[in-house]
């Protein structure tokens, strides 16, 4: 999902993601990157860019050679998506903001079950608007209803 809002002279857009999960085909993963490709492929780059999403990867705590895409405070064991997220944020000079601020374990983790705790959801945004976003976390246990 996307939505382009004009704020304060600015053109924003904010990207609503949910990449295929770790056990469906590669045909199907290829599939999202490359319609995220093409959306975000479209958007000028005078435009701020907010991508939030379940990208079902772990980026784990080391930036292996993505140190200009990765803070230095990311949770856990990197898995292979890791690759697809952080080449796709490389490939358009994207910062994965919730990396870029220590927190407790609690306001790291985006998902929890007896078998697991990881990080999969992140905020992704243009490099250069990095000053933008002042704190980024995870606030457990909150429910929102209407």
């Amino acid at each position: 999902m996307a939505i382009k809002l004009v704020v304060g002279g600015f053109t924003l857009n904010i990207i609503s993601a949910y990449a295929p999960q770790a056990g469906l085909d590669e045909e199907e993963k290829r599939r999202f990157w490359e319609d995220l490709e093409e959306v975000v492929g479209g958007i000028s780059p005078t435009e701020k860019l907010f991508i939030g999403g379940d990208f079902n990867g772990h980026i784990g705590s080391t930036s292996g050679g993505y140190d200009d895409e990765l803070g230095g405070f990311g949770f856990g064991v990197k898995n292979r998506s890791r690759v697809s997220l952080l080449d796709f944020a490389k490939a358009f000079g994207l910062v994965v903001a919730n990396s870029s601020f220590p927190k407790r374990e609690q306001h790291l983790v985006t998902f929890r079950s007896s078998a697991a705790t990881t990080q999969i959801n992140f905020l992704l945004l243009r490099k250069e608007d990095k000053g933008l976003c002042k704190d980024c976390k995870v606030v457990p246990s909150e429910n929102f209803t209407t």
